[in-house]
């Protein structure tokens, strides 16, 4: 069983279309204080990034935000955080996120949220991390993305093994229960050029 006390929750600094992916921040912040986990987000008080900070504040749990200072009055700052980091730049930003983190879940955003999740997606597939990744696919929003996946592991240009690396599921409890029970494959000879 892993042990897991932070979780880094990528996702939108604006709330989408839909409602549902602003309740989707609800509820994974419900799921995150009753796992007794911390959330590790990137610093806004607004978007999706809010909702999942002022959820799991509301119910008494931590949070840590780490911004860039470019970013600080952009994103408009969350500053009633456990924890507030205002790193220089978005390379430290994102390396102090993943080293806070025993875990990552992307939930609906934009490109910066694909950045994120591909990068730390891409640092297990080369052993830089053996902590779990996965997405929550609320409201079908990653249906074409999962779907792209898929074919470009058709294409061998990625492994099932890479592929494996990354969870999904539409229920936060149930993939907050995956991440305790991960166990990471071994960073063996399925790494090759292709995958890079």
């Amino acid at each position: 069983m892993t042990v897991v006390k932070n979780i880094c929750v990528y996702c939108g600094s604006s709330n989408g279309r839909l409602d549902a992916y602003g309740e989707a921040g609800n509820a994974l912040a419900q799921a995150l204080v009753k796992h007794k986990m911390g959330l590790v987000y990137g610093g806004a008080s607004i978007g999706v990034m809010g909702k999942v900070a002022d959820g799991v504040l509301a119910l008494g749990g931590e949070v840590i935000g780490v911004i860039p200072k470019a970013l600080a009055h952009k994103e408009v700052a969350h500053h009633h955080l456990t924890q507030l980091h205002v790193t220089e730049s978005m390379h430290e930003r994102k390396m102090l996120m993943a080293e806070l983190s025993d875990g990552f879940i992307a939930l609906p955003g934009g490109i910066g949220t694909f950045e994120e999740l591909f990068e730390i997606w891409t640092w297990a597939q080369l052993g830089f991390h053996h902590k779990p990744i996965g997405l929550l696919n609320i409201s079908g929003y990653y249906d074409h993305l999962i779907q792209f996946l898929d074919h470009v592991l058709a294409e061998q240009f990625v492994k099932q093994e890479t592929r494996d690396l990354l969870m999904v599921e539409s229920d936060p409890d149930v993939l907050l229960d995956r991440f305790i029970n991960y166990q990471a494959p071994p960073i063996k000879t399925w790494l090759n050029k292709a995958e890079v």
